[in-house]
């Protein structure tokens, strides 16, 4: 198959696309190496994938139109999976204009061209922040999602619902992932495993939000690619027993699927950073803080649709995935432990 991969040179997206290559797949990624993160964090992982002959980067934008519908016309994409966006709750409480362009304006330009193009299916991905004040655990895809707590959530939910109305137009099978918390090698440095080592090693306090007290249902990224893939491999239909009367929010009448991707294993956030502490062989400063803005306190996914209906199921326990993370951390940024002692 030929099979686009937005967000390419992303987390998530990276390791998607090195996954499809290493069996075999050809794979267009797309990514506009915006200056979110460190740029050449972007340009390592690129590096990677460049090593692959079946592989071809487009630096494009997703909110460009004419660039997106000439690439959907020149590559003839048998299955899109749509990674890109732009990531990050507490950010979009201060740009919200940049998501409004990514992850909305993007999408639509995505579901266009799979309209258009004969795609058999569109994978995309959404967030465990679509629960925003939701409090009944563990979060499962049958609840209503209506009360989003940060613009972030709010474009993913705007994003579930607009594939799910290309999927009742016009056929277009469509299936949405709810990330739970993804961490491991590669990772971004805005998301708090990269920021608490670095912080860590240097010296330096890390900050902890609502003192510490809470929770998440952290996965590592070799499951989440294994959720992506197999979800890939299994075209959305119509769930036949659909009830208009009591519409189910996780599945349809038209080809339209939504899933949780977690671990299952809700973490206290304390664990997770004493975790790191035993793998760097340093006590961390803590800084309390009380809860940011857009926050929630605590994430737990409810896998079992997606355990049923694909058959996943997370392998990786944290213990292994942060040993894992720090090992990959220590190599990549060159940090020699003995002189942080």
């Amino acid at each position: 198959m030929k099979i686009l991969v937005t967000g390419a040179a992303g987390f998530i997206g990276f390791f998607t696309a090195k996954r499809l290559l290493e069996r075999g797949e050809t794979v267009v990624g797309l990514d506009n190496f915006n200056d979110y993160y460190e740029v050449s964090l972007k340009e390592a992982r690129a590096a990677v994938l460049d090593k692959f002959d079946e592989f071809t980067m487009r630096r494009i934008d997703l909110a460009d139109r004419n660039a997106m519908e000439s690439l959907f016309a020149d590559e003839k994409f048998d299955k899109v999976v749509h990674l890109g966006a732009q990531a990050g709750v507490r950010y979009s409480i201060e740009n919200p204009h940049s998501y409004i362009d990514s992850n909305i304006v993007g999408t639509l330009h995505i579901l266009e061209g799979c309209r258009h193009h004969d795609v058999e299916h569109l994978v995309f991905a959404s967030s465990s922040s679509v629960y925003g004040a939701n409090s009944t655990m563990p979060f499962s895809v049958h609840q209503n999602v209506d009360h989003p707590l940060a613009l972030y959530g709010a474009t993913k939910k705007s994003n579930e619902l607009m594939a799910h109305t290309y999927s009742s137009l016009y056929g277009l099978p469509t299936t949405g992932l709810r990330f739970f918390t993804v961490y491991g090698p590669y990772g971004r440095p805005d998301m708090a495993p990269i920021k608490f080592t670095k912080n860590i090693l240097d010296g330096r306090p890390i900050d902890v939000y609502n003192y510490g007290n809470h929770s998440r249902d952290f996965t590592y990224i070799d499951d989440i690619v294994e959720g992506v893939i197999r979800t890939m491999d299994h075209d959305a239909t119509a769930n036949e027993s659909w009830n208009s009367a009591a519409p189910d929010p996780g599945t349809s009448s038209a080809p339209y699927r939504i899933y949780n991707i977690g671990n299952q294993k809700p973490v206290e956030l304390m664990r997770f950073i004493e975790l790191i502490e035993e793998n760097v062989g340093k006590k961390a400063e803590k800084n309390l803080l009380p809860m940011q803005a857009g926050d929630v306190r605590d994430t737990w996914a409810d896998t079992s649709d997606l355990s049923a209906d694909v058959g996943y199921e997370s392998q990786t326990p944290i213990e292994v995935g942060v040993k894992k993370f720090v090992e990959w951390y220590l190599e990549f940024y060159k940090v020699d432990l003995k002189k942080t002692e």
